[in-house]
């Protein structure tokens, strides 16, 4: 997944989105934003629909998701080192 940092938080992709769904159009939302409209039309397939608190807990569950993915990670290696450690002594 793309990680790479957006310099607008979620309450303003939302307030975008708000925009587009009051009936502005998509180009003049993209070059008023400074963004392209393949942006924009990422926000909505991500954030369309979403309250703030909604992208707000989206985002913390990706966080802990990718925590959980370190951690699994890491017991994998200790795992792996240790049959490595054994293997020797046996």
């Amino acid at each position: 997944m793309g990680t790479k940092r957006t310099r607008f938080s979620e309450e303003q992709i939302i307030g975008v989105l708000k925009e587009a769904e009051a009936g502005a159009k998509t180009a003049d939302l993209a070059r008023r934003h400074g963004v392209s409209e393949a942006t924009i039309y990422n926000w909505k397939s991500k954030y369309g629909g979403m309250e703030v608190s909604d992208a707000r807990r989206l985002k913390e569950l990706e966080s802990e998701n990718a925590k959980l993915k370190r951690l699994l990670a890491d017991a994998m290696l200790d795992k792996a080192a240790l049959k490595g450690l054994l293997a020797k002594k046996f």
